[in-house]
C-alpha cells in the first residue's frame, strides 16, 4: 500500500524505466493558464501589494500569455521592488511593464555606448515593425516600442494580444511575417 507522487516539469528527459506499466499508472498535466487563470493569480500575489488606482489586472493578465503561476509572483515582487525603489508608496501600471520587460527580456542595459547613427537606426527599424503592425488587420494592436537596450535587443516593438491565442489563420501567420519583417525594410 504505498502511493508515491512525483511531479516534474521536463518529462521530455525523464528515464523511460520510471514510465513503465505499473510505475507511475497516472499522468496529469498542468497546462499554463489562459487569461482568466492568470487574472486569478494575479488577484492572489496582489493581496498584500498596494496597488495604484491606474493598475488593472486584466492588462496585465493579457500581456502575460504563457507565464505560469511563478512567473507572475515574479513578476509582482519585480514590480514592487521597483516601486520601492523609486520611493512609491503604491505600486503603479508603469512599475509592472517595467517588471514585465525585466522578466522578459532582462534588465536594460542604459550603460552601452551605442553610436547616434545606430540609436537612429535602431529606431527606424522598429517604426518599420510598429507602422507595419498598425497597418495589418490581422495583427494585434502595438502595445509598446522603445530602442532601450535590453538583454541581446537594440529596441522592441511589443504587441499585446485582445485574447489568448491557441490556433493562427493563414492571414494571421502571414500578418506576423509582415510584421516581423517590417523593421528589416
Amino acid at each position: 500500500g504505498i502511493i508515491l507522487v512525483a511531479a516534474t516539469n521536463r518529462p521530455d528527459v525523464l528515464d523511460p524505466a520510471l514510465l513503465r506499466p505499473g510505475r507511475f499508472d497516472r499522468h496529469v498535466v498542468v497546462p499554463l493558464p489562459d487569461i482568466g487563470g492568470r487574472n486569478a493569480i494575479l488577484d492572489v500575489h496582489t493581496v498584500h501589494v498596494t496597488l495604484a488606482e491606474d493598475v488593472d489586472l486584466s492588462i496585465i493578465a493579457r500581456g502575460t500569455p504563457g507565464f505560469a503561476g511563478a512567473d507572475l509572483a515574479n513578476l509582482v515582487n519585480e514590480a514592487a521592488l521597483w516601486a520601492a525603489r523609486q520611493n512609491k508608496d503604491r505600486v503603479e501600471m508603469e512599475d509592472f511593464d517595467y517588471a514585465k520587460d525585466k522578466v522578459l527580456m532582462g534588465p536594460e542595459r542604459r550603460s552601452i555606448l551605442i553610436p547616434e547613427h545606430e540609436k537612429r537606426v535602431t529606431a527606424y527599424h522598429e517604426a518599420g515593425h510598429a507602422i507595419v503592425a498598425e497597418l495589418i488587420p490581422e495583427v494585434d494592436p502595438v502595445h509598446k516600442v522603445t530602442i532601450i537596450p535590453r538583454g541581446q535587443a537594440l529596441g522592441l516593438t511589443q504587441i499585446l494580444p485582445e485574447e489568448d491565442r491557441y490556433a493562427y489563420n493563414r492571414k494571421q501567420i502571414l500578418g506576423q511575417i509582415a510584421m516581423m519583417m517590417g523593421g528589416r525594410v
